[in-house]
Formats: structure tokens, C-alpha cells, sequence
């Protein structure tokens, strides 16, 4: 069966497959969770409250976007009420650092995963600079430049408009930058 059939046999209550749906997806939703957590146990309690959610509203899957976009709504949901509860472990990024960011840290910014992994230190040095982002910059960052994922895509899973997405992801870029740079000063 195709993903669509899958989705409307498991919409009509056939275990196996909805049992298919979470084995095609489970990597994808732990790996996601993790990289917005950072913690391999709240991944995989988010990871296991997203499938619950699945599960149970599934049938509000209208189908007009792909069921992964639908599944990064949900982990993104559930990684951002977790982080809610934990919100003294992240720093903030203030509207006014942008003029500071813009005019300190100016310069192209195109990170692809496969290049940042070609430098290990680099790599450890972004890690570390990612976990520091709060949590609905890094959403956005994760989003789209390391999933991938378009402008509009990223929208529609964190409900926020084209503009709104834009800003963060400028702003967690410079963030980022920011972070990068003071680490090779010292």
C-alpha cells in the first residue's frame, strides 16, 4: 500500500496500518525531537506522545498537505509545551539585539548540513550554539536549514505566517553567527 492508503486503512481502524505509519516515521519524529530537545529521554517521550496524538486524531488528517508536515506540526507542539515547562534552560533572543546582530555579524550565512559535518569543531561549536537558541527559533533554524523544509512549510507546521518565519529564522541565524564567532575568539 502507498502512504494514502495507509492513511485511510488506519483512519478505518486496521492496526497494521497504522503499525506501518509510526515504523515509516519513527526515525524521522525522534531525530526531529531530539534536535529541539537535545535530550535522547524527552525525545523519546515526545516522540511517543506524538504517535498517541496520531492515533488518536487521525482522522482530522485532511490529506492537504503530506503527513510528515502534519507529524512535524504535532513533535513541534509537544517539544514546545516540554520546553514551556523548562524555560529557565534557554536563552532569549530580543527584537532589539537585531541591529546589533545585522551590523556586527553581516556576511552570507548558507549552512547545509552536509557542509557543516565536514568540520567536526565546527560541528561541536554549532551544536552547542543551537542548543543555546530558545525554543521557537530553534524549531524554525532545524526547520529549514537542516530539514530542508520551504518557507511555507515551515509556516504551516508552526502556524505562524511567511513574515513571522523569516524573522526568526534571520534572527536564530544571527544567533547562531554570533555564537560561531565568539567561539573562534577564544
Amino acid at each position: 500500500m502507498n502512504e494514502e492508503e495507509l492513511i485511510e486503512a488506519a483512519k478505518n481502524g486496521d492496526r497494521k496500518a497504522m503499525a506501518q505509519l509510526v515504523k515509516s516515521y519513527e526515525k524521522t519524529i525522534y531525530n526531529f525531537a531530539f534536535k529541539i530537545c537535545r535530550n535522547p529521554e524527552r525525545a523519546e517521550n515526545i516522540m511517543q506522545e506524538t504517535f498517541l496524538s496520531m492515533v488518536k486524531s487521525l482522522n482530522q488528517f485532511d490529506g492537504k498537505s503530506k503527513l510528515s508536515t502534519w507529524l512535524y506540526r504535532i513533535v513541534a507542539n509537544h517539544c514546545l509545551m516540554e520546553v514551556r515547562k523548562n524555560k529557565h534552560q534557554f536563552v532569549s533572543i530580543d527584537d532589539d539585539e537585531d541591529e546589533y546582530y545585522d551590523n556586527n555579524f553581516a556576511g552570507d550565512w548558507n549552512l547545509e548540513p552536509q557542509n557543516v559535518t565536514e568540520n567536526e569543531e565546527l560541528k561541536q561549536i554549532l551544536d552547542e550554539a543551537i542548543t543555546k537558541l530558545a525554543p521557537e527559533y530553534r524549531v524554525v533554524f532545524l526547520l529549514r536549514d537542516v530539514e530542508g523544509l520551504s518557507t511555507e512549510e515551515t509556516g504551516k507546521i508552526t502556524e505562524l505566517s511567511v513574515p513571522a518565519v523569516k524573522s526568526r529564522l534571520h534572527r536564530a541565524r544571527a544567533f547562531l553567527r554570533k555564537e560561531i564567532n565568539e567561539a573562534f575568539k577564544r
